[in-house]
Formats: C-alpha cells, sequence, structure tokens
C-alpha cells in the first residue's frame, strides 16, 4: 500500500503508454484504479508500481480521484505478458479492460426514449433495426445516441421517430442498474451419454481439483458438447467461481439462450458489441464488483474485471472471429489460455474442427483430448458427395427476357426438387455478399473499383448501388462505361444472383437470404430461425453467418454452389479454413430424426479438402496439411510476426519501409522478409506495406522485432500494426 504522497507510476487507458507519474492524494495500493489528467483532459488508470521519472516533486501532476475498485496481482501479470506477447503497449491493453470510458463516472443525465408499441406505423427496415435494437437490450429506455449505435441508422431517422411518436421520452437519467438475473440453478433434468458423461467428469475432476489444464472438446456437429461445457460451467459456478462462456458472435443466437435458461433457470448476461451504455456499465460493474459470476460474451468479454475466473469456455474455437484486428492484435483464444495459466483454472476449447495449433497441443499431450465421435440422440451425420461441374455444367436460365448464366448444375436442382416435394428444407450457401462481384466493361477494360481503396465494388441488387467491402463505400451503378460509353457487364455470383436463379427454377418454393449485410441485428437473424422452425422457409440462401449455432430439425439438404472458393488463397491456412467452413456448413444437414445429405458443386473433385469431406476423414486431411506445415515451418511448427505500416503518402510510406529495411537485423534460424506491397495495397486512402518475421517455433521474435522498430524514427503520418501469428495476410 502506498501512502499519501507518494509518487507512483500510473498505466493510463486509451493511449499508447507504459506509465505516467503522479502523486497520490490518498493512499492506493498497486492495481487500483485511478483518475488522472493527460494533456488537462480526465483519463481513467490504474496504480502500476513506485514513480522513476526523476522529475523534481512540484513538477508532479497529483491524481485527481482514488476509487474503491482494483484490478487483482495476477491480471496485472496477465497485462504485462499479453503486451510483451503481442507488442501492444501497456496501456493500449489496458484500454482492452477499462472499455466503458464513464464506468466511473456518475451516470449522466441524458433523456431516455422507449419504444411506443402503441402508434402503428409503416415498418420500414431502418425502423425494424430500432426496435431489435430495443428487443436486444430488454426494450430498456435508451438514449438517441445509442439507438443509432445499435441500431446503426443515422440521427435523422431517430428524430423522425420520435416526432412520429414511436419514440417517446421515458426518464432524463441513464439507469445505474443493475437488474440482472445473476442467480442460477442446474435444472437437473439433462441427461449425458456415455461419451458425453466421461468428458462431462474428466473436466470436473480438474474443477474440482483447481490448478492450470486445457481441454479440447472435439466432437462432430450435433454431438452435444454443449451440454457437457454447461456442465463444467455449473460445477464451477456452484463452487464459487465465475465463469466465462466465449462465443463467436454468430454463435449468439436465441437457440442458444433458450438452451441456457432451460439448463440453468434464468437467461444468461450477455456481454457485445450492441449494448447500451447503460448496459454495458452495470455488467462492468457487476462483474468488478463479484455480482455477477457467469457471463456469456464475445471476445471482449474476456477483458471484464474479473474478480476470481474459475473456468473459460471457448466455444468454436477454430473460429477466425477471435482474432482481433482493429484495436491491436492479439487472439482471445491464446489469451485466455494465458490467463488461466497465469490465475491458475481450467479452460475448455470445443469445436467440430478444431484450429491447427490446437490439434498440435492436444496430439502433444500439452492439452487433454476429449472426443464425441457420434451425434447425440442417435442421429446420423449428413452423406457429402461431389456435383464435378466439369461433367454437370449449370444450364442458362431465363430472368427479364433474358438468357442468364447459371450457377446451380442439374444434380443441385434435382436435389431441390427433390426435397422441396418431399416437404423438406434445404440450405444454400455461397460465402460472397452481393449479386456480382465484379462490374466493369468487356470492350475498353474499365472495371468499377472503389476510390479510396484498391478492391472492385460489388454490385448489390437489393439497394441498387456498389459498395465497396472493404470501407462501406457505395456508389450509384453507371449505366454505361464511364470511359468508353459501352454498357456495363457484371461478372461472378454472389448469394443475390443465386437466390434469383432459384426464385426464378423454384417460382412456388419460399426463399430467404442470410449475410451480415441482409441480417443486421440479433432480432432479425431470430425472426429469420423462427421462420425456419415454423417451416415458412423452404431454401434459405446464405454466407457463413449460416455456417454454425443452428439447429434446423428439417434441414435435410445443404448445397455449396462453389466449394473451391477458398482452396487457392494465399495464406497457408486456406485449406484448414476452407475445409473448417464447408464441414460446419454441412453439418447443418440432418440434425433431427431426418438423414441429411451435402452436395458440393466442384471443379476440383479430387482435391485433398474435398476427399476428405466425402470421407469425413478430418484428422486424415489434417496430417497431410500439418506435414507440410512442419516441412515449411509453419505455425504451429514455427512463428510468424507481420508487420503492416501504413501511411497517408507513398514516398514517405516508402522511405520509412526502405530505412526499417536497412537495419533490419539478421537472424539465427529465421528471417526478415520485406518490404512488399500489401496484398490490398489501399485501404480508406492509407497505402500498406507489409513485412513477416519468421522464426523456428521457440523463437523469440518479439524483443527483436521492439528492438529492430525502435532503430528508426517513425513519421506522424505513418501507423505501424504487428500482428503476432496472422491470420488475415490482406
Amino acid at each position: 500500500m502506498f501512502t499519501t504522497g507518494t509518487i507512483v507510476k500510473v498505466l493510463v487507458s486509451n493511449i499508447p503508454n507504459s506509465g505516467y507519474d503522479y502523486r497520490l492524494t490518498a493512499p492506493a495500493d498497486i492495481g487500483t484504479f485511478v483518475c488522472v489528467t493527460v494533456m488537462n483532459r480526465p483519463c481513467i488508470g490504474i496504480v502500476w508500481g513506485i514513480g522513476d521519472s526523476g522529475l523534481p516533486p512540484e513538477r508532479i501532476k497529483p491524481v485527481t480521484q482514488i476509487f474503491d475498485n482494483k484490478l487483482n496481482v495476477v491480471d496485472l501479470q496477465w497485462l504485462r505478458r499479453m503486451s510483451d506477447w503481442t507488442l501492444m503497449s501497456l496501456g493500449m491493453v489496458l484500454r482492452l479492460i477499462i472499455n466503458v470510458p464513464d464506468v466511473f463516472l456518475p451516470p449522466p443525465v441524458e433523456t431516455l426514449y422507449a419504444y411506443n408499441h402503441d402508434v402503428k406505423s409503416r415498418m420500414t427496415a431502418n425502423r425494424q433495426s430500432v426496435l431489435d435494437a430495443f428487443a436486444a437490450n430488454d426494450n430498456d429506455p435508451m438514449t438517441v445516441l445509442d439507438i443509432q449505435n445499435i441500431a446503426g441508422v443515422t440521427s435523422s431517422v431517430v428524430r423522425t421517430m420520435i416526432n412520429n411518436g414511436l419514440l417517446i421520452p421515458s426518464g432524463c437519467q441513464v439507469k445505474n442498474q443493475s437488474d440482472f438475473c445473476a442467480t442460477y440453478h442446474d435444472s437437473g433434468d439433462i441427461h449425458l451419454n456415455a461419451a458425453q458423461q466421461l468428458a462431462a467428469d474428466a473436466i470436473a475432476d480438474s474443477v474440482g481439483r483447481g490448478g492450470f489444464s486445457v481441454y479440447l472438446l472435439d466432437g462432430v456437429t450435433g454431438s452435444g458438447k454443449t451440454q457437457v461445457y454447461f456442465d463444467s460451467a455449473w460445477r464451477a459456478y456452484s463452487a464459487g467461481k465465475c465463469v466465462l462462456l466465449m462465443m463467436p458472435e454468430i454463435a449468439l443466437t436465441a437457440q442458444f439462450m433458450h438452451r441456457f435458461a432451460s439448463r440453468f433457470g434464468a437467461p444468461p448476461v450477455v456481454w457485445h458489441s450492441n449494448l447500451t451504455a447503460a448496459r454495458r456499465r452495470a455488467i462492468w460493474r457487476g462483474v468488478l464488483n463479484g455480482e455477477i459470476r457467469m457471463v456469456v460474451g464475445t471476445r471482449s468479454a474476456l477483458f471484464l474485471p474479473w474478480t476470481d475466473l474459475g473456468l473459460i469456455v471457448i466455444d468454436e474455437e477454430h473460429d477466425t472471429s477471435y482474432k482481433q484486428e482493429d484495436m491491436g492484435n492479439y487472439h482471445a483464444r491464446d489469451m485466455a489460455i494465458l490467463r488461466a495459466k497465469i490465475s491458475g483454472f481450467p479452460v475448455v476449447l470445443a469445436s467440430a474442427t478444431p484450429a491447427a495449433e490446437t490439434l498440435e497441443n492436444a496430439q502433444s499431450g500439452k492439452y487433454t483430448h476429449l472426443r464425441l465421435t457420434s451425434r447425440f440422440g442417435g442421429a446420423q451425420m449428413p452423406t457429402i458427395t461431389t456435383v464435378d461441374l466439369r461433367e454437370n455444367r449449370p444450364t442458362q436460365y431465363l430472368v427479364d427476357w433474358e438468357n442468364q448464366t447459371g450457377y446451380l448444375s442439374p444434380a443441385m436442382c434435382d436435389a431441390l426438387s427433390e426435397t422441396l416435394a418431399s416437404g423438406h428444407q434445404a440450405m444454400l450457401f455461397i460465402n460472397r455478399r452481393g449479386f456480382a462481384p465484379l462490374v466493369g466493361c468487356n470492350k475498353c477494360g474499365w472495371a468499377a473499383t472503389c476510390p479510396d481503396c484498391s478492391v472492385g465494388m460489388t454490385y448489390h441488387k437489393r439497394t441498387g448501388k456498389l459498395l465497396c467491402h472493404m470501407c462501406g463505400r457505395t456508389m450509384a451503378l453507371p449505366k454505361t462505361c464511364p470511359d468508353c460509353g459501352t454498357g456495363v457487364t457484371m461478372r461472378g455470383v454472389g448469394l443475390e444472383k443465386i437466390e434469383q436463379e432459384v426464385n426464378t427454377r423454384f417460382p412456388t418454393a419460399r426463399t430467404a437470404l442470410v449475410s451480415s449485410d441482409i441480417i443486421t441485428s440479433r432480432g432479425a437473424l431470430e425472426r429469420l430461425v423462427d421462420k425456419m422452425e415454423r417451416g415458412e422457409i423452404d431454401i434459405i440462401i446464405g454466407t457463413q453467418i449460416l455456417a454454425k449455432g443452428h439447429h434446423f430439425p428439417n434441414l435435410t439438404l445443404v448445397g455449396v454452389v462453389d466449394a473451391d472458393m477458398g482452396l487457392f488463397g494465399t495464406d497457408f491456412r486456406a485449406a484448414e479454413h476452407t475445409f473448417q467452413q464447408l464441414f460446419q456448413v454441412a453439418g447443418r444437414a440432418g440434425r433431427g430424426e431426418l438423414a441429411g445429405r451435402v452436395l458440393l458443386q466442384t471443379y476440383q473433385p479430387d482435391h485433398p479438402v474435398i476427399t476428405a469431406l466425402c470421407a469425413g476423414d478430418r484428422d486424415g486431411f489434417m496430417a497431410i496439411d500439418m506435414s507440410g506445415r512442419r516441412a515449411a515451418q509453419m505455425p504451429p511448427y514455427g512463428q510468424l510476426i507481420a508487420v503492416i505500416v501504413e501511411g497517408e503518402k507513398e514516398s514517405v510510406l516508402q522511405k520509412y519501409c526502405a530505412d526499417l529495411a536497412s537495419v533490419a537485423p539478421v537472424l539465427t534460424g529465421g528471417r526478415i522478409m520485406g518490404p512488399i506491397t500489401a496484398q490490398i495495397y489501399q485501404i480508406r486512402n492509407w497505402y500498406r506495406m507489409r513485412f513477416l518475421v519468421a522464426g523456428g517455433r521457440n523463437a523469440a521474435l518479439q524483443p527483436i522485432v521492439a528492438h529492430w522498430l525502435d532503430k528508426v524514427k517513425r513519421p506522424a503520418n505513418i501507423r505501424v500494426k504487428i500482428d503476432v501469428n496472422p491470420i488475415n495476410f490482406m
């Protein structure tokens, strides 16, 4: 405990720093939350240690406020280790924890608005988004800013709804609410099969014994992994520990919430990006004070101020959404394991298609491997077969009095006809949004590209506009080529084009589209899931949002329109990610009493990914893939660190990269490659270049990279991002 007047180092969130010196105005311990001023602006930070700036005491500013709460010692160790691994500054790592900036401030006085269900009005897409935003927050009143941010609408939409009486004032202060049902009980009506019970008992032993351990819960789709880790969660919770259930954003569905509530007697406390500021403050404080001890959340839930974590479950642990690439680069799965190792508690990784790194750790004995090899309740895995497009070519179809190129083969169309005739449901999967990804001129070669990014713009028929999938910029579709005046053509296929073909070939079928730009809220996704469960949809067409987390008992056919789409990327993980994605999509078929089948349209039926999918031989495929990585010393048999340099001016960027290259160290057992232009050279008017640092599995690359970057002064208009073991190579 530091006494009043002590000069301490305060680690400040929101800005890159390793701590600044301040004078305590009251006693405080290491880890205590404090408020200080930085450049006359109030900032929240924590006491990190004794001050060491050497400045005269009269030049050191006082701490303006000391709070009652603090982070414990193991959390501080975790912050340090995470900073060392990711090369993020300590202040930027702390920002991940203090991600509710006004959490220690009194609730601001603002007008709250409630949705007025008594007023009848035409339900536009924007108004539906606002309604979904209220539903996602238990219909609590919200500020105008919360409504805008969560619903993704403009202020004019909100103001119009206020003027029309759809939104009505409901109080004048943001509630400092803590009305979460945070006390649970085990329903006791879940009966695990023999394989599930063995897995649950193994994890339960570790939970009861305490100490660090990692379990890979490796089960085929529909094998009942959720009930196994629910059992583990209950054991930790009933022992007085805190429990975090992490999952990809897409998996936070109403189906999962219902299963949670059925097992534990109440809905979960959910943490994700689309919460109101008041709810975020309440959950953050509830976790800090120990009032909330079980949370279901996305990757950011890992950084809640937990007081006594006893178990972390990471569902769909292979999912790339656990990799953060916006505010610093880290992998939430790896940082969760690091946190558990420092604090000494178990972690459960659940997946039907574990990541290569996870499988290697399981095979080497670092993780305990628990397998569920059959579906729960006697359901059978679907049969997976290929449609060789070299021999079963799609035919044209007539739409709007024009012949259009088809993308559904006769075999796929026959399977759809049979499925519809039997009264069952079908899913068509294509992982590409919009109608056509290529818009251009066949005569002069002009192509529609984004002015701010070096990518082509995709035509979205629903909006009638071109859209950049990197920055979100929209443009009107030109009627003629702007260079030569010839008519523009649209090539390639997106899910909207598949919808057009399905509606033409099967005019009586009820169809629905699912993609991130169509299903923009959790409420919209839940309505669609309800329609599927009620049998109001015959054919659902979607992107990877359909790949996991959904259980449709009457869905018997899954058709993959283009199984080759991800096979030949420049990323060494391309085959692994394609296998995972297609296996998860295939797993939607036949999850009930009805048998399921999967058709993969492909020009590469002999590709190892395709043959392994059809044979159900995941382990054989991964063995082949891993042998190639072992030979090339790619992860998990080596380490990579990407250094992405971005600049507003090409000349400044190129000179800075040249200066870095001139002082690049020579590595023993490794090398520094680059600089090269990034695969996407320009994003939002920032130009990008890349270095790649490669080394052996046990190489300590981070200190080398940090020392190397410190050798060259960085210009003001240059950004450097460091990505340890990158997933995105764009």
